[in-house]
């Protein structure tokens, strides 16, 4: 059996916009006959592998997800860069002999549908060749590359401009590389068009919910001309509005240990890094929607973290019925404890062991998580 880590996760969020559906509103289900406010996986996964802390913690261990490595490709055979520098926007100096437009773009294309399907630029009036070309060299689907792929792409672009010749079918093939890219190992990858270059996620992670009904409001403001003396127009300059709601959301993420070891080349050390920084960046990172407007950014109020082979699952039916009361958090924590022990009642043990922090009672810390999620093995 493999080893599963469940986190069971309780944030507070002030009024925000922190995860928006196409009309700019707070997206929302239904759940338990009530409104809850809804935080997309989707949203989670980017604020946490993108935040500082994931980005410093695994310097070049961290995969780029683009659809315009190919234009990447493009640009660093015709400037003779290397391809590092190009994706990072550096000035460097060129390090490989520079190779002619027409093979650029040939070698690019070849080298990009390696990793999808290249996109075939519809004929429009009046569009500008350089957008039209751009747009040729990019994929339909978006790639999360490897530092591995990005590395051996690079050292076929060195090969191909000294020695003038076309990628060949060997060369292509070398692209394919063991994958150390944690973000990768840990969210997965699939390329519809090249199943080959699929990894299976070892950490899913579930939307987030508010525990209680919500009702999503609208902010109604105004922005005053700062050069308006009212001596003629005494109105705003500028009148919007604007949609928000508070909540306490709970969050579940279940990770597959075993897997993200075998992900990561059976890199058990780095396997438990990286675990230990998923969990620090869910308790500490949120999604950044409308930062500058709200400014909610938050720290979990509570954490139960459970180790063990059992079937996960996840703890949510704790909240099919609303919370409610003067007290959410509170009675949230109450509910979510009572449901797993009466879970354990019925089911048995669903986990060897547990962990937990609440911030608001100041019982446990944030360390002693971190070192139960990696039980000794870091």
């Amino acid at each position: 059996m493999s080893e599963f880590i469940q986190l069971h996760i309780l944030t507070s969020y002030p009024p925000s916009n922190l995860n928006r559906d196409d009309l700019g509103t707070p997206k929302t289900a239904m759940m338990g006959g009530a409104r809850r406010l809804r935080v997309s996986s989707q949203s989670l996964k980017r604020a946490w592998r993108t935040s500082d802390a994931f980005q410093k913690a695994f310097d070049g261990h961290l995969g780029i997800r683009t659809k315009e490595m190919g234009w990447q490709v493009y640009l660093a055979l015709k400037e003779g860069k290397k391809l590092v520098d190009v994706i990072k926007g550096d000035d460097a100096d060129p390090v490989n002999p520079l190779v002619g437009e027409k093979d650029a773009v040939a070698w690019a294309q070849e080298i990009a549908g390696v990793f999808g399907k290249l996109k075939v630029p519809k004929e429009k009036e009046n569009e500008d060749p350089e957008k039209k070309k751009k747009e040729s060299l990019c994929v339909e689907q978006m790639v999360h590359f490897s530092p591995e792929e990005i590395a051996a792409i690079d050292g076929l672009i060195a090969r191909l401009a000294a020695s003038g010749e076309k990628p060949s079918g060997e060369d292509l093939d070398l692209l394919r590389n063991q994958c150390s890219a944690v973000d990768i190992a840990m969210f997965g990858r699939m390329l519809a068009a090249n199943p080959a270059f699929n990894k299976e996620a070892a950490v899913q992670v579930a939307h987030a919910i508010s525990v209680h009904r919500v009702a999503v409001e609208d902010d109604y403001f105004t922005a005053v001309d700062d050069l308006n003396r009212g001596e003629e127009d005494v109105g705003a300059g500028h009148v919007g509005q604007a949609e928000f709601a508070a909540g306490l959301f709970y969050a579940y993420l279940c990770i597959n240990r075993d897997l993200l070891v075998e992900n990561l080349g059976n890199d058990a050390a780095l396997a438990d890094r990286a675990i230990r920084a998923l969990v620090e960046a869910a308790v500490k990172v949120g999604p950044k929607g409308k930062q500058n407007s709200f400014a909610s950014r938050a720290y979990a109020s509570y954490l139960l973290a459970e180790r063990g082979e059992e079937q996960p699952r996840s703890l949510s039916v704790a909240f099919l019925k609303p919370v409610s009361g003067d007290d959410y958090l509170g009675n949230a924590i109450q509910a979510l404890t009572r449901t797993r022990k009466n879970m354990e009642e019925v089911y048995g043990a669903c986990a060897d062991a547990c962990q937990e922090m609440n911030a608001v009672t100041g019982e446990g810390t944030l360390d002693e998580i971190l070192r139960f999620v990696a039980d000794g093995h870091a």
